[in-house]
């Protein structure tokens, strides 16, 4: 899906509602035992830590105009 209308599904509450189930999903299934055991790639280490390393004002800039 498109940047663009990723941000348009988030500002309705629709959007928002069906991202955070989708992320509920989410976290449910990296919980489970047999997919933690899993080792993980390890570019995406690479990513999560770039990602992690990034000042948190930055991180956030891109959705603080979000209304909520």
């Amino acid at each position: 899906m498109r940047p663009e209308r990723q941000q348009q599904i988030w500002r309705s509450e629709a959007g928002s509602r069906l991202w955070l189930a989708g992320l509920i999903a989410a976290m449910e299934h990296a919980a489970r035992p047999e997919v933690r055991r899993q080792p993980v790639a390890p570019e995406l280490l690479v990513e999560l830590r770039a990602q992690l390393a990034l000042n948190a004002s930055f991180r956030l800039s891109q959705i603080s105009t979000l209304r909520h």
